[in-house]
């Protein structure tokens, strides 16, 4: 790639929505969840996307992870259209450019933190050597080298979400995607987790989107928007 190409790719925004439309069926009623839905993300943006429940919020997010697809419109992220891939292209894309963490964290517990941070590198051709190397260093990252050979059993749930979010990044994700990362912690835990998010936002320039209900986790993003009804807007609903 020419430098010019490089510095035009920077330049464009990471993820483009245009017109997305999902529909459900339930029983013979049609349920449009996202109603022609239209979002811009520029590279390494922290936007927090909040809502009550049922106004399409995982939804979207599942649609960006490449988890769903949209009944109509489209989805384009670092310049690919993702909702034109078969399902096996977007198996391979979803692999290799996004990092989710959830609410729950989702470790196996008869392996240890580096055996669970190692996961998505099983899915790549690196040796079991490389795969520990990079599993060690995400777990630096979030500064739990020392918990290395501990089960999730063994660690507190800060730890474990830390574990969470280092298996999200051992793959060098494009976008990170987080679903209410801090919805099962009290207080202390969930500030150092989002403090950990924007350490990976401002200092390691990771696009981070994060699903929250919490107005305190809202706040230590860039930038809020709203979702209501399948709509999104720059203000809550009144």
């Amino acid at each position: 790639m020419s430098a010019v190409a490089a510095e035009s790719t920077r330049n464009q925004p990471l993820v483009n929505l245009h017109g997305v439309t999902k529909l459900y069926k339930r029983g013979a009623e049609t349920v449009e969840v996202l109603k022609r839905l239209d979002l811009t993300v520029p590279r390494g943006d922290f936007l927090a996307l909040m809502g009550p429940s049922g106004s399409g919020k995982t939804t979207l997010m599942n649609i960006l992870g490449g988890l769903d697809r949209p009944t109509s419109g489209e989805v384009i992220i670092d310049g690919q259209p993702i909702h034109s891939l078969s399902d096996g292209a977007l198996s391979a894309w979803r692999a290799r450019h996004v990092g989710f963490v959830f609410q729950l964290y989702h470790l196996l517990p008869v392996l240890n933190a580096e055996q669970n941070v190692a996961l998505p590198l099983m899915l790549t051709k690196l040796g079991a050597a490389e795969r520990r190397k990079r599993a060690m260093a995400a777990l630096t990252l979030v500064g739990l080298e020392d918990r290395a050979k501990h089960k999730p059993a063994e660690l507190s749930g800060g730890q474990e979400q830390r574990v969470g979010i280092a298996r999200a990044i051992v793959t060098d994700p494009t976008l990170l995607l987080c679903d209410e990362p801090t919805g099962d912690l009290d207080r202390k835990a969930g500030d150092e987790i989002l403090e950990l998010l924007q350490l990976l936002n401002k200092e390691h320039g990771k696009t981070i989107i994060m699903v929250t209900h919490d107005p305190h986790a809202a706040a230590k993003a860039q930038r809020t928007l709203f979702m209501n009804k399948g709509v999104l807007s720059q203000e809550p609903e009144a």
